[in-house]
């Protein structure tokens, strides 16, 4: 599953690059004109600070732990045939077609396996501080589409501000009145995601911040 709830004490964490997740297929993108989604994501790291009323503050951290995971509906026979196209085509290619046939039906069962194991904990695990799905849901005709469907991207642009779900979500000690997480995000900042949850929770204040280095 993508992200994950770690307790940190004292210290900032470092930048290194999130790792690859089988949660979501990587292909390219079938990204409209108007929407920011990089074949390749580049991976952003960021802290959000969430200040207020205890009250609040406590209804929307529930309200934003969540599995980390987005129950995208998988076509997985074409998800092969995809995958098997890709390794047809690599320059250089050594392996037979029968064992780029083989490697392609087990990439698809170890994906299948891995998605839909994901998809059960989502609605029932609080693993994640910081879920996007848990706050910004993607509607069922949306998820129907699958994550690299044009209209898909669309949506996860306009109503999430990035089009993969948060990586390496990790919860930092803060003072009473604040909470506090890093994460990365794919190519761009969750701006419309945040807007949302700051007219849902108008006594809480939020801030983001990229962070570009270490310290």
């Amino acid at each position: 599953m993508d992200g994950g709830a770690v307790l940190k004490r004292g210290r900032r964490p470092r930048r290194p690059s999130p790792a690859p997740t089988i949660a979501q297929p990587v292909l390219p993108p079938h990204a409209p004109p108007d929407v920011l989604a990089l074949p390749q994501p580049d991976w952003l790291y960021q802290e959000l600070t969430v200040k207020g009323d205890g009250d609040a503050l406590w209804s929307f951290r529930q309200a934003a732990a969540g599995a980390g995971h987005v129950p995208w509906v998988h076509d997985y026979d074409a998800l092969e045939e995809r995958w098997l196209s890709l390794m047809l085509t690599q320059p250089g290619r050594t392996i037979s077609l029968q064992g780029v046939k083989i490697v392609a039906r087990e990439v698809k069962e170890a994906f299948r396996d891995e998605h839909e194991e994901a998809c059960a904990w989502v609605g029932r695990s609080k693993a994640v501080p910081l879920d996007l799905h848990q706050l910004v849901p993607v509607p069922w005709e949306v998820l129907k589409l699958g994550p690299d469907a044009p209209g898909a991207l669309r949506w996860l642009w306009q109503n999430w501000g990035t089009t993969w779900p948060l990586r390496k979500v990790e919860r930092f000690s803060c003072p009473d009145g604040a909470w506090r997480v890093g994460f990365f995000s794919a190519d761009w900042t969750p701006w419309p995601a945040i807007a949302t949850c700051r007219l849902s929770w108008p006594t809480l204040s939020f801030d983001v911040r990229v962070r570009y280095g270490t310290d």
